[in-house]
This record gives structure tokens, sequence and C-alpha cells, in this order.
């Protein structure tokens, strides 16, 4: 369910809630939440009587606030100096349309929404956190390959059609085939360039967590998914016998 930023916008300017609790009310998480009110300049601008309640209540903070005795000269000579001017031409606040506080106030200008919010996500992650993103990706296709790529037997034939062509009294069409042998060392090889970007990533895991940059839990999972990927490997080199299998064959029957 995609998330309604007008209603969530609206509830923050026109009641007395926090943006912690409004982010919690949502299931969004606290950075997200922040960034996108900077980004989108939202203000408080509650109701009436959620004024009158914030009123009050700071009024019964200012009535039990005991403050210093009469006389009391803890703060004198902590003021700015006579005749500083630090402050001169400081009006309140940044200029109006300052972006200082906009994490992305730069790529606002250009990127899309949907670009935003994923830049936002990716702040709350760790390089740790990024690299494992990088590993599972790199897994996840290595996997979805297994299925993809998959060649039945040596009769597993692909035929793809190329070309066509249509006269009056003609009709023509160039196919390409693929035979197994072919689609069988060609998945060989991808596999094996795949493989070799994730032990890449692996090791690289690993050197982070080495220099005690990762937590028990993310230590473990590594451990967990090197053990996956050994299985993998195994049935990989098991694989790689099939196609000089079917070359042999595919000779002998031509003989």
């Amino acid at each position: 369910m995609s998330t309604d930023w007008d209603d969530i916008k609206r509830e923050y300017e026109t009641t007395d809630i926090s943006l912690s609790d409004l982010a919690d009310k949502h299931g969004i998480k606290y950075p997200t939440m922040k960034s996108r009110k900077q980004r989108q300049g939202w203000t408080k601008d509650a109701s009436a009587d959620a004024k009158d309640a914030s009123s009050q209540a700071r009024d019964a903070s200012k009535r039990s606030r005991a403050g210093p005795p009469r006389g009391n000269k803890n703060a004198v000579g902590h003021g700015a100096p006579k005749g500083n001017q630090n402050a001169v031409g400081n009006d309140g606040g940044a200029p109006k349309g300052n972006s200082n506080a906009v994490t992305h106030g730069f790529f606002r200008k250009f990127f899309p929404e949907e670009t935003l919010e994923i830049m936002e996500q990716i702040e709350t992650r760790s390089p740790l956190d990024m690299l494992w993103d990088n590993i599972v990706i790199q897994y996840t296709a290595i996997i979805r390959a297994q299925q993809i790529m998959f060649v039945r037997d040596q009769q597993d034939e692909t035929r793809v059609l190329k070309k066509q062509k249509e006269g009056e009294t003609s009709f023509e069409q160039e196919w390409e085939y693929q035979h197994a042998w072919d689609k069988q060392a060609t998945f060989l090889q991808a596999q094996s360039r795949a493989m070799a970007t994730l032990q890449s990533l692996i090791r690289q895991y690993e050197d982070m967590c080495n220099k005690g940059l990762a937590t028990e839990e993310q230590r473990l999972r590594i451990e967990k998914l090197k053990g996956e990927v050994k299985l993998l490997e195994q049935k990989a080199t098991a694989e790689t016998d099939k196609p000089i299998e079917i070359l042999i064959k595919r000779k002998d029957d031509a003989k």
C-alpha cells in the first residue's frame, strides 16, 4: 500500500502531533519522515483547540519554573561583548528558500520523488549493509539463472526466427538454432563470471567483518551464505562434464 504523504503532511500541520509520533503511527522510519518534512517545508499550523492546549501547557510550564533568586549574577559577563555585530542583518533564520537543512537539496531540483525516497532509505543503511544488499542481489540473480538457462538434455534445442521475407510468390524465413551444447557452454561461462563477482563481494564483506565493523548477526549471515554458495559451486563443477559428453555423443552419431 502506497503512502499518502498529503494526508500525513496535513495531519502534521493541523495537529500537535510530533514528527516522531507521526512516523511511528504510519510505520515510517523517522529519518525518512524528517527528510520529507524538510524537503516539502512542512510547518505547524495547528487548529485553535490544539494551539490553546499547547499555549496552556507552556503557561503551566512557566508558572512551575522556579528561576534564580532575586539579585543572582550567575549570568553576568556571559553575554556578547558590547558592540558585537554577529547578529546584525540576521532576521531570525535562513533566507527564504534556503535548502541547507535538506539532505538532498541539490538533487531535489532534478530527481523525481521516487528516486529521492530511495536516497532517503539509503541514508539509514551502513556501508556494510549496502555491500550485503549487493551480495543478495548477485546471489539471487545466480539462483534465478538456474531456471532461465536450464538445459534439459542434448535434444534441448532452441529455434529463433531472425528474418522473414514474404513476396507475391515466395515466402522466406531465416532461423537461428541454439543447440544444447551451445546453450550449456554459454550458461557455464556466464555462471562462472557471476560466481567470481559474488566471491569478490563476499571477500570484501569478510574484510569489513574482520575489522570489527559487523555485528554478530551480520557475521553469521555471511557464514550461512558461504555454505550455500559452496553447494552451488559443487553442483556447477558436476555440470562441467556434460558439454564434453554431448560433443562425444554428437560425433558418434555422425559416424
